[in-house]
C-alpha cells in the first residue's frame, strides 16, 4: 500500500458510530473530528465496512448496491452549511436513544431532512445543480436502474421485488418505462 513498505496503523470504524446529533454518526462534523483526531494521533489508515445503503436489517453488509451510497451518512448539519435547510428543519420532534441506534426512528427523520434539502435543491441556482446532472450522465449504467429499484421499494413498502406486478419484477421493457414514468419523482429523488 506504501510505496516505502513502511508499516502503518489505524482503526476499523464505520460512520454511523461516531457521536451524531440525530440518532446515528454520518459523514459531518464529528467525521471531520475524527479524522483530525487520527491525523493527531498519526494513525494512517480509517478502515470502514461498507458504506451502502441498508438494505432489510440495517447491516452494511446486507445493502441495496454495491455502488450507491447510504442515505444515513448523509449530515444534516452540511446540509444546513450548504443553505439546503433551515435551523426550522434541524429542529428534532424525534427522540433519538443515546445508547443504540434506533434505524427506523433515524431513517424517518432523515428522509424527512433530505426531502427538505431536495425541494431547496431545485430551486436553487448553483453549480452544485450542473454537477449533479453531470452525476446522473455519468453514472447512467448503474444509477438509473437503483434509482427506479428504490423508488418502487417505496410503492411496495415491506414487499418482496419478486411480488411486485410481474411485469416490472421481471424487468419488461413497457414495464419498466411505464413505472419509471409514474414514478418520475421518487426516481429524481433517490438518484
Amino acid at each position: 500500500m506504501y510505496p516505502d513498505n513502511s508499516r502503518a496503523s489505524g482503526i476499523l470504524l464505520h460512520p454511523t458510530s461516531l457521536p451524531g446529533s440525530f440518532g446515528i454518526g454520518d459523514l459531518g462534523p464529528r467525521a471531520y473530528e475524527f479524522v483530525d483526531f487520527l491525523s493527531r494521533s498519526k494513525q494512517r489508515l480509517w478502515q470502514v465496512l461498507p458504506l451502502g445503503p441498508p438494505s432489510r436489517n440495517n447491516s452494511p453488509y446486507d445493502t441495496c448496491s454495491a455502488i450507491a451510497g447510504n442515505f444515513l451518512l448523509i449530515s444534516p448539519e452540511l446540509l444546513l452549511n450548504q443553505g439546503l435547510l433551515d435551523c426550522g428543519d434541524l429542529a428534532c420532534h424525534f427522540r433519538f436513544p443515546r445508547r443504540k441506534v434506533d434505524f427506523e426512528r433515524v431513517k424517518r427523520f432523515k428522509l424527512q431532512v433530505l426531502k427538505r434539502a431536495w425541494k431547496k435543491f431545485q430551486v436553487m441556482e448553483s453549480a452544485a445543480r450542473d454537477e449533479f446532472e453531470v452525476f446522473c450522465r455519468q453514472e447512467k449504467g448503474w444509477l438509473d436502474d437503483y434509482a427506479l429499484f428504490m423508488a418502487l421499494k417505496d410503492v411496495h413498502p415491506g414487499r418482496m421485488w419478486n411480488s411486485w406486478d410481474e411485469a416490472v419484477a421481471r424487468r419488461r421493457p413497457h414495464a419498466l418505462e411505464e413505472w419509471s414514468e409514474r414514478l418520475r419523482e421518487k426516481i429524481v429523488f433517490h438518484k
